[in-house]
């Protein structure tokens, strides 16, 4: 037991460690969170600071959950994965050390689901990226993306794993959930396209 809550807690630590608020507090004196979106996440960094804070940003994001997770695999295995692999997400996204404020979770998920399949990760990028170069919405990739991540999981849950399914399930809510913001703005015709500054 105590070994769960150590990857819980561990993962959930790591998560909260905040990129995009860090640099923009460091470099711009700035507080990411009113700005925007008011997300702190790479999306926004893109969008408040330019393209390089946001790709440093987004590469910290996706490796913070990278390590979580292979700390996870090390202290519990293919269990300490997936708890590791949401409870990072979950400190990205809700961080009690910023007030529960944090950002989306896509940048992590993507860290998160290298280390556990990176086919499937490698599939999904894919289809976000192309979604994501028609369209010019990063949400609109984001979203379709991870609700297709389940579906497209379970041609490689062989033979099948329900925990695997569940994790899955779980990561696609939690990323829709958060975005639940941009698919109002999608469907009102007002959300921000890539490449627009604020």
């Amino acid at each position: 037991m105590y070994k769960i809550l150590l990857v819980l807690l561990l993962s959930y630590l790591i998560g909260n460690i905040n990129a995009a608020y860090l640099i923009g507090r460091i470099l711009e004196n700035k507080d990411i969170r009113n700005y925007g979106s008011g997300n702190a996440g790479a999306t926004n960094a893109l969008r408040v600071f330019g393209a390089k804070i946001a790709a440093v940003t987004f590469l910290f994001d996706l490796l913070k959950a990278v390590i979580a997770v292979i700390l996870g695999k090390m202290i519990l295995g293919e269990t300490g994965m997936f708890l590791a692999g949401i409870s990072v997400i979950v400190g990205h996204n809700w961080p009690a050390l910023l007030n529960f404020r944090g950002g989306k979770g896509i940048a992590s998920t993507i860290g998160v689901m290298l280390i556990i399949n990176y086919k499937i990760t490698l599939i999904c990028l894919a289809i976000g990226l192309i979604i994501v170069i028609k369209s010019r919405y990063v949400s609109l990739g984001s979203v379709i993306t991870m609700a297709l991540l389940p579906i497209i999981g379970l041609f490689f849950n062989r033979p099948f794993n329900l925990d695997f399914l569940i994790f899955t399930l779980i990561l696609s809510a939690m990323a829709i959930y958060r975005h639940k913001g941009n698919i109002s703005r999608l469907l009102k015709g007002q959300e921000r396209k890539i490449g627009q500054r604020v």
